[in-house]
């Protein structure tokens, strides 16, 4: 699926190329490579491969073209160009292109690496093989980044492959849009929840994707119990998946804090817009508080703050104790890792950034 963007009048090919296609935080911490890239080249054409997910984050991102949505019904490289769909997508995507155009490839992954090539793209920019998550990808590039130390904060990695084009740009910037329209429909929706509140808005947002990024619901309770006897928030639980729902009733039920309903991710990212407070575990609500420089409290654990975390001033980190941390594991037997972040830790951050 090709989503056209309302833009200038321009060439209808498209100069730049970039592909990232996953996930969703991820999508958000490309966002300055592009901002970077339209600001440096003013009059080009940008495009993004981008999987169905993640368009819709696109879609609220000003400096882009045109959105390229990767047919993802058969995700394994070996053989998937079998599909039709992609057999399509690809032409589609080719005749788009500009002779002269440049992939860049963010992703770091033998399927984004394989996308570039398939785009016809004659140069196709890339991370050296220690800083790709599958080295094979390297295969596919004609220009890489000299290898780096990924100490820093995965921005800053984004924005190294831009110094292949020369571009370096003294700061960070997030050209997201959100809509008013879609605001307004979640004022409308916190009014019903908590009719007759002026409070700061606090949203806990409790689910995540790794069960390694879940605060326990006992700690979210005891939490949450506090930020109602303050009197100083008007609280909200927000939720993503079905078995996120369950632990996002639980803890309502016991907090007393009302529960959101299922919100799509334009809601999501206009709520955060919306919010005084965020508190959460590394996910993509977090990042998008960040890039909207929203008030955050980011709980830590399996992941490096310092690599992932918020970056701007009005944020704190939470990380677990443990020496364990940042092992970057989706699960773990233990299943002790955010447990260790005591609830009145969390608690005494919030006062820090309302104080």
């Amino acid at each position: 699926m090709i989503k056209e963007k309302a833009s200038l009048s321009l060439p209808e090919e498209l100069d730049f190329l970039i592909i990232r296609l996953s996930s969703l935080g991820d999508i958000i911490h490309t966002l300055p490579a592009l901002a970077a890239l339209r600001k440096h080249f003013p009059q080009a054409r940008i495009g993004w491969v981008v999987e169905s997910k993640g368009s819709e984050i696109l879609e609220w991102v000003s400096g882009l073209d045109r959105i390229f949505v990767l047919p993802t019904s058969q995700r394994k490289p070996a053989g998937f160009l079998l599909k039709p769909a992609l057999a399509g997508f690809f032409k589609t995507l080719r005749q788009a292109l500009r002779s002269q155009v440049k992939a860049l490839d963010f992703q770091g992954l033998l399927k984004s690496g394989l996308i570039a090539f398939l785009s016809g793209a004659r140069t196709r920019l890339g991370f050296s093989r220690p800083n790709l998550r599958e080295p094979q990808a390297a295969w596919f590039y004609t220009q890489t980044v000299p290898p780096f130390d990924e100490t820093n904060h995965v921005i800053d990695k984004n924005l190294r492959l831009l110094q292949l084009l020369g571009v370096s740009p003294p700061s960070w910037e997030f050209p997201l849009v959100v809509e008013a329209k879609v605001k307004e429909k979640i004022k409308t929706l916190l009014s019903k929840l908590q009719p007759s509140s002026n409070l700061p808005i606090l949203v806990a947002n409790v689910g995540a994707a790794w069960p390694t990024k879940r605060w326990p619901a006992s700690h979210w309770i005891d939490y949450l119990r506090k930020i109602r006897a303050s009197g100083r928030f008007s609280p909200f639980i927000l939720w993503g998946t079905p078995e996120e729902r369950k632990l996002a009733e639980e803890i309502s039920r016991e907090s007393k804090v009302p529960r959101l309903p299922y919100l799509t991710i334009k809601e999501v990212m206009a709520l955060i817009d919306l919010t005084d407070l965020l508190v959460s575990g590394d996910t993509f609500a977090l990042q998008v508080a960040a890039a909207l420089e929203k008030p955050t409290v980011g709980l830590f654990g399996p992941t490096n703050p310092q690599r992932n975390g918020p970056w701007h001033k009005a944020s704190r980190v939470a990380v677990t104790p443990l020496e364990c941390r940042n092992c970057y594991a989706r699960r773990c037997r233990e299943a002790t890792c955010l447990a260790a972040i005591p609830p009145e830790e969390v608690w005494q951050l919030t006062l820090e950034l309302v104080d």
